[in-house]
């Protein structure tokens, strides 16, 4: 469900049920062309609908973070951090274009870049392998 579809109303119902937030990741540096910046959202869309048609009804997804900064691992530690203290009990952040190799974002319970992923599996194998970390992410 995105942030969008929601109203004060639906929220204070739907709050017990959507407990995981998803925070998309876009990862540009700001020197992409506006051809390239659509085709990072698309890689971005297509990397969120592994998560998001399938887990709909518990993932609520955020507006997307979306630049390369030196600042990028302490901005998305603190975004989590506040996204839990508004009630959500897991964060996930997810990117298409992005790595998290290295990167220490502890106040997110998880982190899935699509480039990390291609390092390790197939293409045809992420979405199952995403799914089954949602699934462990929620057995904690």
């Amino acid at each position: 469900m995105k942030f969008s579809e929601m109203n004060h109303n639906s929220w204070a119902e739907l709050q017990l049920y959507l407990d995981t937030c998803l925070v998309p990741f876009t990862a540009m540096s700001g020197q992409q062309s506006p051809v390239e910046a659509t085709e990072a959202l698309e890689r971005l869309r297509d990397f969120l609908d592994t998560v998001e048609i399938p887990f709909k009804g518990r993932i609520m997804t955020y507006p997307a973070y979306h630049y390369i900064s030196t600042e990028m691992s302490m901005t998305l530690n603190t975004l989590s951090s506040e996204l839990k203290a508004s009630g959500f009990k897991y964060v996930v952040i997810m990117s298409a274009d992005g790595s998290f190799s290295g990167v220490e974002i502890p106040n997110a319970d998880l982190l899935l870049s699509q480039q990390d992923l291609l390092q390790q599996m197939e293409r045809e194998s992420i979405p199952r392998h995403v799914g089954e970390c949602i699934r462990d992410l929620w057995k904690k």
